[in-house]
């Protein structure tokens, strides 16, 4: 018979473990999601850029649509702009048939201009500031964690979720689906 103290371990152990394989089970699940229709609103939204007219999302309209949300301070979000980069160049070059990419940074204007400077990005990126995250509530991110990334298809309909890091290979295996 265990002594109430090492019951009350065990317990707390086993609760722990308990949560930690749900988290870990949450943030690496790439379900595809069930196609979903948009916020009402979505399309009318617009960001600020690092330079020029702002960013309006109804310019996007009518092509299959890659949107990652990020920040600079998030190292996940830091370590897959290179292969967004790739997908965003690949499909860049397939023409009005390819899938456009877009970058929503959860961050201030300063530090993502600096980032910049110093790690390129290829793609479109607007500035959705901490508000941003009420644009990835709406489109699935229940958690509010980073990175998020949404694809969204030719008929506006969401097709894919990912909350954490994505990969190049993943990001064509979605697109080859939609």
């Amino acid at each position: 018979m265990l002594s109430p103290d090492a019951t009350r371990r065990s317990l707390l152990t086993l609760g722990a473990l308990a949560g930690l394989g749900g988290g870990l089970w949450w943030a690496s699940r790439s379900a595809e999601a069930a196609a979903s229709d948009l916020p009402k609103d979505f399309w009318t939204q617009q960001f600020d850029t690092l330079s020029g007219p702002p960013l309006v999302l109804s310019a996007f309209k009518g092509r299959p649509l890659l949107i990652n949300f990020w920040a600079t301070w998030c190292p996940p979000c830091v370590k897959e702009i290179p292969e967004i980069n790739e997908l965003h160049e690949a499909q860049k070059a397939l023409g009005a048939k390819g899938c456009q990419v877009l970058g929503l940074a959860i961050d201030g204007p300063t530090p993502v201009r600096e980032f910049v400077a110093k790690t390129p990005v290829k793609y479109p990126l607007g500035l959705a500031g901490f508000g941003g995250t009420e644009l990835a509530k709406a489109l699935g991110n229940t958690s509010g964690g980073l990175p998020f990334t949404v694809l969204i298809d030719a008929k506006g309909r969401v097709r894919q979720r990912k909350m954490g890091a994505t990969t190049l290979k993943e990001m064509q295996g979605w697109l080859k689906k939609t």
